[in-house]
């Protein structure tokens, strides 16, 4: 082969292994911004975590430093926007593959945790609930992923209305499916905000522990994005007043 081949196959190979990255990094509480990393617990790094039995996967891990001690106030039926972007600085400029590549597919995902100190560092042992999913639609063969990099890297989470009110944390989570054909395979992009519910009800939702919500054999842990017409998110049904 060239040596001009070889250098492109190289460059297309790294690209590929990077450019489904993604960062959960900032929240927008009924239409106002709080600020990059404001209220949420920014990873250092765009890597996945992959590894369905490490404790990364609750709310990731190496965080950028300090973390925030903001507790942003939502009511209950209140939406949060949660913002994506290639990297862990946020939006720095034009790049297609903010907030993450078009070609990579998957679903998008959020679990609420009730908490007593939503700035506590210990997420061991939280029992969290799905509040949103947006998987394959059929109609559409548009991803959760999809429209993510449709609305510029941000994804609407209504607050159930009858929730508790309470200190929560609320994990957002982008599935990478391009390499998942088999486990390890699939790439899990995650943080964790900090949020305070206010008024609301007396819901009291069946949880779930991560980890320990994924198993490498759980629906919609292993798919095939080139071929799948259907698709079921990974983790319990969403919950719903």
């Amino acid at each position: 082969m060239q040596p001009s081949f070889l250098k492109l196959v190289s460059l297309l190979l790294a690209a590929s292994s990077v450019s489904a990255r993604t960062v959960f990094s900032a929240i927008t509480v009924n239409g106002v911004e709080e600020g990059h990393g404001v209220a949420v617990r920014v990873p250092t790094s765009n890597a996945p975590i992959t590894d369905l039995t490490s404790s990364d996967i609750i709310c990731n891990t190496d965080f950028i430093q300090p973390v925030s001690d903001v507790v942003a106030s939502v009511p209950a039926g209140g939406v949060i926007a949660a913002e994506f972007h290639h990297t862990s600085a946020g939006y720095v400029g034009p790049d297609p593959a903010d907030p993450l590549d078009p070609t990579d597919k998957g679903p998008v995902l959020a679990y609420l945790a009730a908490v007593p100190d939503a700035t506590q560092t210990d997420v061991s042992g939280l029992e969290w609930f799905k509040i949103f999913e947006e998987g394959l639609n059929p109609s559409t063969h548009q991803w959760g992923s999809d429209l993510l990099f449709i609305n510029a890297g941000y994804v609407n989470i209504t607050i159930p209305s009858c929730l508790k009110a309470g200190q929560y944390l609320l994990r957002v989570e982008d599935i990478s499916l391009a390499d998942a054909t088999s486990y390890p395979g699939a790439q899990f992009y995650m943080s964790c905000a900090q949020i305070e519910v206010t008024g609301g009800g007396d819901a009291a939702p069946e949880t779930v522990s991560f980890p320990g919500a994924y198993t490498s054999t759980s629906p919609g842990i292993t798919a095939n994005i080139y071929s799948d017409t259907t698709y079921s998110p990974p983790g319990p049904a969403v919950f719903t007043c």
